[in-house]
């Protein structure tokens, strides 16, 4: 009987270890994942920036892209023309500046001339 014992306590504890194991497992797949694809697309958002885009900062700050260095860009803000130095890593969204290259521009411009 006692042998029996000790052999359920063994069993018990490959269940602890195999449900922790599960526990780390489901936690990579739900959290570091996910993550780990929105930092790739925020990064490739960063390094989209070009000369006329409008960029809002993660501080509110809503202008367009005047120059862009290595690291930082140069937001102008408003009417008053207030240029501000940022780096990349501050930008919160960027809207890109439409030439009127797209197809959405060519319908606008086909429906104009009707």
């Amino acid at each position: 009987m006692v042998q029996f014992m000790e052999t359920s306590a063994a069993g018990g504890g490959i269940g602890l270890i195999l449900s922790m194991v599960v526990l780390v497992v489901f936690m990579y797949l739900i959290i570091y994942l996910p993550q780990k694809r929105q930092d790739k697309k925020d990064t490739a958002m960063r390094n989209s920036i070009e000369i006329g885009d409008e960029v809002t900062t993660i501080g509110g700050v809503i202008g367009r892209v005047t120059a862009i260095k290595e690291d930082t860009f140069v937001l102008e803000t408003g009417s008053d023309r207030v240029k501000i130095r940022f780096r990349r890593s501050a930008i919160a969204s960027v809207e890109k500046l439409d030439m009127g290259t797209g197809k959405d521009s060519k319908d606008a411009k086909d429906s104009a001339k009707k």
